[in-house]
C-alpha cells in the first residue's frame, strides 16, 4: 500500500470504527457494540464473506488464499459458502479448506449440492442460461439474508474469479464509508469490474471515464453506475436495507442477469455504488466465451497468475490445500534455454515461477555478465567492435553490457551444436508470456512439420523497426517473413540455424545481437555493416501475433537494462546510463500481441 493510501487508512478508520461502536446509522449490531470502557481497543466491523462457487478448481487455491491473507482479524469474519452444479474438483478443494480454517472464523456456513452437474438445457459449463441466472440471484439473496439475520456490519461478495492480493483490500473498502463500494480489479485486457455508463435499458454504455478510470490515469473512488464480482456493502447504512438480487425490484425490465439485477435495486434504493482504484487491490480473469471449455477458463487464469508476477503484487495459493504436482515438459523441443545474471536472482525466480505454471521445464544458463569483463579480458575472448559499428540513437559504440548479451546467446549456440540438439527455445528473463502461449507454440510447430517448411530461426518476441506490413507465410498461420527486428527476447533455432550463426565468426566484428540477426537474414539497412557477412542466408520467420513481450519498457517504473546501462566495451571509466533508449521503447506499430490485450471490446 502507498504512504498515501495508509496515511488515509489510519486517519479514516479509527474515525469510522469510532462511529460504529456507537451504532452509528442504527441500533448497536451486538452484545458490548454500545461501547467499551475508557482505554479499551475498539474492535472491528463484523463482516460476511460470500463465497459462490462453481467449477472453479483452477481459481480456488489463490483465491483462497487471498481471502485468509486478509489483514483483518478473523474473528470478525464469518464466511458462508455454496458450491453446486460441479463438474471438477471445486467441492473437494472448499471441504478441505473449511475444515482447516473454520477453526479461524467467526462463524461458517456452506453447502455442496452434488447433483445435478448441469443446469436444463445448458450446452456446457460456461453457457448461461435464465434458470443459472435466477438460481445464482436466488443465493446471493440468501448470503445477503444470512448477513443480515447475523447483523453483521458489512458483507463481501467476492466470486472465485477475483482475487484480492493487496491483504489491507477489506481495511481500506471500510474506511471509504460508503454504502456500495468495490476495489478496482485489474486483467489481462482493458476488462474489469465497474461500467462508467449504463443505459436507460439497463446496458453497459460507453463514457470518457473507463479507460483513463481502468488505466489509473485518474485516482480515487469514482461513484459508476455498476459494480460486480467483488465488493462491499455497509449493511448498517440507510437504504441498504432495501437492497436486494431476487426477486428482482417489482419495477424491474432490464436483463435478467444478477449484476444487472443489482444495479438496478442500487439505483431504485437511491444508492451510489463506488469503485476505488488509488491501489492495485487484486485481479479478475477475463470470463470465457459461452461455447469455451474449462480449460479454457485455466489456461486464461493461468495467464493472468503471470500477468501479476510482474505487475504486482503476486499471488499465493492457500497454504491449506493441497495442488497437484505440476507435470514439467520441454514442449517437444530438445532443450529451453533461460539465460539469466547471477546478481538478477529475482528475475531468475519470476521466469521459473512463470514457466512452471506453463508446466515447461527450461535449463538456466548464467549469462555472462558484461559489467564483470574488464577491457582485456574481452580482448582475450577474441572480441572486437566491427568497425564503424555506432548504436543509431545514442551515437554510443559497443558497451560491456552489449558484449555479456552477445556471448550469452553465442555461448547457447555452441552448446546447441556441442550436444547435437536439433531444436532449442531461448528466453531472456524479462519475458512477459502472451495469453495460450503454449498452446500457440504447440500449435506452431505442427504446422510447420505439416508444411515441411525449412527455417533456421523464429522470433516469439521482437520489436519491428520499420512500419511497413511483413509478408505472412503461406500454409503457416501466424507466421511472417520478418522486417529489420529488435529483441532477442525469445526465439526458436534449430541446430543448423544455431551453426550457420557460428559459422559466420560474429566474435571478433562484434555488434549488439540483435542486429547481428537481422544482418544474417539479410534485411539490415546498413550496407557497411553487411560487407562483413559473406554469407547472410539465415532463414528467419517470426509469429505474428507475438508470442512475447518484454515486461518492461523504457519509461516505466521499473524498468532496467543491464546493456544500456554499462560502460564502453574498451574503457571501464566510460559509463553509459541512457534511460532514453529507443530501442526498448514501446512499439511504434502499437502492441501487436494475443487479443488479450487488443480488444476494445473487452472492457464489457
Amino acid at each position: 500500500m502507498s504512504l498515501a493510501a495508509a496515511a488515509l487508512l489510519r486517519c479514516a478508520l479509527p474515525l469510522l470504527l469510532g462511529g460504529l461502536a456507537f451504532g452509528l446509522g442504527g441500533s448497536p449490531r451486538e452484545e458490548g457494540a454500545s461501547g467499551s470502557p475508557a482505554g479499551q481497543q475498539q474492535e472491528l466491523p463484523t463482516v460476511v464473506i460470500a463465497i459462490l462457487a462453481r467449477n472453479s478448481e483452477h481459481s480456488l487455491p489463490h483465491y483462497l488464499g487471498a481471502l485468509e491473507r486478509l489483514d483483518y482479524p478473523k474473528g470478525r469474519i464469518s464466511i458462508w459458502c455454496v458450491t453446486d452444479h460441479n463438474i471438477d474438483n471445486t467441492t473437494e478443494i472448499l471441504r478441505e479448506w473449511l475444515v482447516a480454517m473454520e477453526k479461524h472464523y467467526r462463524h461458517v456456513k456452506w453447502r455442496a449440492v452434488e447433483e445435478p452437474s448441469s443446469y436444463p438445457n445448458e450446452l456446457g459449463p460456461k453457457h448461461w442460461t435464465n434458470e443459472r441466472y435466477e438460481n445464482l440471484m436466488k443465493l446471493k439473496q440468501e448470503a445477503l439474508s444470512f448477513a443480515r439475520e447475523q447483523w453483521a456490519d458489512y458483507i463481501l461478495f467476492a466470486d472465485t474469479d477475483s482475487v484480492l492480493t493487496n491483504n489491507q483490500t477489506l481495511k481500506f473498502l471500510i474506511a471509504q464509508n460508503k454504502s456500495v463500494i468495490a476495489p478496482m480489479l485489474d486483467s489481462q485486457t482493458y476488462y474489469s469490474n465497474f461500467w462508467c455508463g449504463i443505459t436507460p435499458q439497463g446496458y453497459y454504455r460507453r463514457t470518457a471515464d473507463y479507460f483513463p478510470t481502468k488505466n489509473r490515469q485518474r485516482l480515487g473512488c469514482f461513484a459508476v453506475p455498476m459494480v460486480y464480482a467483488a465488493f462491499l456493502i455497509d449493511l448498517r447504512k440507510d437504504g441498504t436495507a432495501k437492497l436486494a438480487f431476487h426477486p428482482p425490484h417489482p419495477n424491474y425490465t432490464w436483463a435478467f442477469d444478477d449484476i444487472i439485477v443489482f444495479a438496478y435495486s442500487c439505483q431504485a434504493a437511491d444508492i451510489e455504488a463506488y469503485v476505488c482504484n488509488q491501489e492495485r487491490f487484486g485481479y479478475i480473469n477475463v470470463p470465457v466465451k459461452s461455447h469455451q471449455t474449462l480449460e479454457d477458463e485455466r489456461i486464461n487464469f493461468v495467464h493472468l497468475i503471470q500477468e501479476a508476477m510482474v505487475d504486482g503484487p503476486p499471488m499465493s495459493r492457500s497454504d491449506h490445500i493441497y495442488t497437484r504436482p505440476k507435470l514439467l515438459s520441454k514442449m517437444g523441443f530438445d532443450e529451453i534455454f533461460l539465460i539469466n545474471l547471477a546478481r538478477r536472482p529475482d528475475r531468475r525466480q519470476r521466469m521459473l515461477s512463470a514457466l512452471l505454471e506453463l508446466e515447461v521445464e527450461p535449463l538456466v544458463v548464467e549469462a555472462v555478465d558484461g559489467s564483470a569483463l574488464n577491457s582485456s579480458d574481452i580482448k582475450k575472448l577474441g572480441v572486437d567492435l566491427l568497425p564503424g559499428y555506432y548504436d543509431p540513437f545514442s551515437g554510443r559504440t559497443l558497451t560491456k553490457g552489449e558484449v555479456g548479451c552477445f556471448l550469452s546467446h553465442y555461448y547457447i549456440w555452441k552448446e546447441i551444436v556441442a550436444r547435437g540438439l536439433g531444436t532449442a527455445v531461448v528466453f531472456e528473463d524479462d519475458v512477459r508470456f502472451e495469453g495460450y502461449f503454449k498452446e500457440r507454440l504447440q500449435r506452431l510447430m505442427g504446422e510447420l512439420e505439416w508444411a515441411k517448411l525449412d527455417w533456421d530461426l523464429i522470433y516469439l518476441g521482437r520489436k519491428q523497426v520499420q512500419t511497413e506490413d511483413e509478408e505472412p507465410v503461406e500454409d503457416v498461420r501466424n507466421l511472417v517473413v520478418p522486417s529489420y527486428s529488435y529483441w532477442t527476447l525469445a526465439y526458436i533455432i534449430s541446430q543448423q540455424g544455431a551453426q550457420k550463426l557460428i559459422n559466420a565468426n560474429p566474435l571478433g566484428k562484434m555488434l549488439p545481437v540483435d542486429e547481428f540477426l537481422p544482418i544474417m537474414y539479410d534485411k539490415h539497412p546498413n550496407q557497411d555493416y553487411k560487407k562483413h557477412f559473406a554469407r547472410r542466408d539465415l532463414v528467419v520467420y517470426s509469429v505474428h501475433p507475438l508470442l512475447v513481450q518484454p515486461t518492461h519498457y523504457t519509461g516505466d517504473a521499473q524498468w532496467l537494462s543491464d546493456t544500456e546501462t554499462s560502460t564502453i566495451w574498451d574503457d571501464d571509466s566510460r559509463k553509459t546510463d541512457w534511460s532514453g533508449s529507443q530501442k526498448t521503447l514501446k512499439h511504434s506499430r502499437g502492441h501487436a500481441g494475443h487479443s488479450f490485450r487488443s480488444a476494445a471490446r473487452d472492457e464489457l
